[in-house]
């Protein structure tokens, strides 16, 4: 029983002795290639078994010829433990190196694609992990290109649509300072109009640069839709008679929401405003509400017989004006992307679809608190 304890003794310490130096021996190379430290933790282990070995050798007195054929057991298992320690390091440093030069391909502004050499399972989730991020940071690089190009065409558009009312009231204020204005009274008239025009127009460019910052203050409080919808109908009623367009509201139930009132009232203004001016004469505008399972469901029906199917998904981007562009009743292209803008800022979602003669532009929001 002695004889045992001795024996786990000294192959403990000269086991630990070795481990002690081999772990000494990492922290100095810790920062070299994980060639040499995976050659090490092979030695340590080799190195250990021999330690030990020699060690119970010299206390239980092993004779000569005895100690050679274990050192020269050990010494064997250490050439090919230390062979394979290496060939191990240097495929895991270049299925590293692969994927290190696999991942530069997000400084240069491209998408990563992963090595085609299987790896290591740490290998594989780091490779999944930089796949997943190289989409994301694709998918934010096409959003950044899409905003920067929306907004260098509402730059040039507003430029546009400010140009021709400020020739306008510059000229027509030249008229009555030389006095030569035919009839001054109907120029002070358009002058006001327009000025109410730009105002309008400055007005929605801050409104949407508060939806852009995140800084849009909100007022929620428990509305009904029916006494919504029937202000803005009521608002919107005077451009409709001047279109010759037919407004109908028959479709609104009395569902509560907690929404901002004012902001609200804008969304239903913009969205009856456009649809006002893109159904033609004796057309008909209808407004719905009603409880769905997603939310309450706003909807605003216009017969501008249908929108490209390619321009869809462009509806709510800011500066988007359709095909008529150019036309000053098409204004800056900033009413429905202020409407998606309100919209979401209350948690909602803004849509639109063509339905047979025109489209619809929906706008879902949460229903309120029972």
């Amino acid at each position: 029983m002695r004889d045992n304890a001795l024996i786990v003794l000294y192959a403990f310490a000269g086991a630990a002795a070795t481990g002690l130096a081999g772990a000494a021996v990492l922290r100095l190379v810790r920062r070299r290639s994980l060639t040499l430290s995976v050659t090490v933790v092979a030695a340590v282990g080799v190195g250990g078994v021999l330690a030990g070995t020699l060690a119970v050798a010299w206390a239980m007195f092993l004779s000569s010829h005895d100690l050679t054929v274990v050192t020269t057991v050990v010494a064997m298992a250490a050439v090919v433990s230390l062979l394979t320690a290496l060939l191990l390091g240097r495929w895991f440093v270049a299925r590293s190196h692969e994927l290190a030069v696999a991942a530069r391909s997000f400084g240069e502004a491209g998408d990563f694609a992963a090595p085609g050499v299987p790896a290591t399972a740490e290998l594989e989730a780091v490779s999944r992990e930089l796949a997943a991020t190289s989409a994301r940071l694709a998918e934010s690089r096409d959003r950044e290109r899409a905003l920067e190009a929306s907004r260098r065409d509402l730059v040039a558009w507003i430029s546009h649509d400010l140009r021709t009312p400020l020739a306008g009231l510059r000229a027509m204020s030249e008229a009555l300072e030389d006095g030569v204005a035919a009839d001054p009274d109907r120029y002070l008239k358009q002058i006001r109009t327009e000025v109410d025009r730009l105002n309008d127009m400055v007005g929605d460019l801050f409104e949407l640069s508060r939806i852009h910052a995140g800084t849009l203050p909100l007022s929620r409080s428990r509305i009904s839709l029916y006494d919504l919808v029937g202000d803005a109908l009521a608002g919107a009623d005077p451009l409709a008679r001047e279109y010759g367009v037919r407004l109908v509201g028959d479709g609104v139930e009395p569902v509560p929401v907690e929404v901002d009132g004012r902001e609200m009232s804008r969304v239903l203004g913009n969205l009856l405003v456009n649809a006002i001016r893109r159904t033609p004469a004796d057309g008909t505008v209808a407004v719905a509400a009603a409880s769905g399972p997603d939310g309450v469901v706003l909807s605003v029906t216009d017969g501008c017989g249908g929108i490209p199917e390619e321009d869809l998904p462009k509806v709510f981007e800011t500066g988007w004006r359709g095909t008529h562009a150019r036309t000053p009743p098409a204004g800056a292209g900033l009413g429905l992307a202020i409407v998606r803008g309100i919209v979401e800022a209350h948690q909602g979602r803004a849509t639109v679809h063509n339905v047979p003669g025109g489209c619809r532009f929906e706008v879902v929001l949460p229903a309120a608190a029972s």
